[in-house]
């Protein structure tokens, strides 16, 4: 429910009129457009919240290649170019995410990181909404941030104990638009909502990346993975938007049954679909008021306690088919412990 847009990769090109990237912007050269701006006031118009992606290095920049050879002890790209930049996005688009990159060659106090947010909490025409990441330095990832990305593609063992957001890209080899990319080379489908069921089930936050061609087009194929995984959430969603963890996060005997909650209410996600229709769930505990739905079918389905622990579910009956089922399914649980 929140979009994040790359204002300035660590190439330099800033995607509106930054006053400090003069002819290197979006509005200078090429589409001679304010990117950030026009996302921005079109995603004002739904109910998606609009983060910024802005990386704090520069790989080119002299300024900042002058302050490495320093050893970071001169701080002329940060109050030069940096600063300016994220205090420029912040006063004209007012975000409400800010997403900090570029930042693990030097610490934050090069990066002069605690004074910007120190004013983005507390000045700030956004202090009251925004939230930020953890790349704030080298010292930053997993310790410090509003929510932690601890690294990309990072999935925890354990539930972690701060919020925290898994961020992927449907292109296992890149972050941008690949002309040459072969489709054994993106995700499907079930591998994005298996990402995300087990990202949701640990707490996190999913974060899914594509890169638009240099026209500013999401690639068709690009547009199928994220439409089927709308389409899953049209069905499924109520066992992921605004969720909590639950006591137990996955089924312990498989990978394959992860849980969430809300309230007293247990969702359990299965990813493959049992061969003789009876999932057997052994980690929620039934009791006389137990009862079992499954989203996007109507009535209640038929269980009874297992032999051991928890309880056995009759699924609805699937009708042979050639076409691959859909990936992942949800029984809802009421009356579990």
């Amino acid at each position: 429910r929140y979009v994040v847009l790359t204002t300035k990769h660590h190439e330099g090109f800033t995607n509106w009129g930054s006053p400090v990237s003069w002819n290197w912007n979006s509005l200078d050269t090429g589409p001679h457009r304010d990117l950030v701006g026009e996302l921005g006031q079109a995603l004002r118009e739904s109910d998606i919240h609009y983060g910024l992606y802005h990386s704090l290095l520069e790989w080119f920049h002299p300024l900042y290649l002058a302050d490495k050879e320093s050893g970071f002890k001169t701080q002329d790209f940060v109050f030069k170019k940096t600063m300016p930049e994220l205090y420029d996005l912040v006063l004209k688009y007012k975000p409400d995410l800010i997403w900090s990159d570029g930042d693990w060659e030097a610490p934050d106090s090069y990066w002069n990181s605690t004074s910007f947010l120190a004013w983005l909490y507390n000045e700030s025409p956004v202090k009251d909404t925004v939230v930020v990441n953890d790349r704030w330095g080298s010292n930053c990832s997993c310790h410090h941030g509003g929510y932690y990305n601890c690294a990309d593609k990072y999935k925890p063992g354990t539930l972690p104990a701060h919020k925290w957001e898994m961020c992927s890209s449907i292109d296992k080899l890149s972050w941008g638009y690949r002309s040459s990319m072969n489709i054994t080379e993106l995700m499907d489908v079930a591998t994005i909502i298996e990402e995300l069921v087990q990202t949701v089930s640990f707490g996190g936050n999913y974060l899914l990346n594509v890169g638009p061609t240099k026209e500013g087009v999401i690639a068709p194929i690009f547009q199928e993975r994220l439409l089927a995984l709308g389409s899953w959430l049209d069905t499924n969603g109520e066992a992921i938007y605004e969720s909590k963890p639950w006591r137990v996060q996955m089924e312990n005997r498989t990978d394959r049954v992860w849980y969430t909650s809300k309230g007293p209410v247990v969702y359990a996600i299965f990813l493959v679909w049992p061969q003789d229709n009876i999932l057997e769930l052994s980690s929620p505990l039934p009791s006389q008021t137990t009862q079992v739905t499954m989203l996007g079918f109507a009535g209640t389905l038929k269980w009874q306690k297992s032999p051991g622990e928890g309880l056995l579910i009759t699924l609805p009956y699937m009708l042979p088919s050639p076409l691959p089922p859909q990936p992942g399914w949800t029984v809802k649980l009421e009356g579990v412990k």
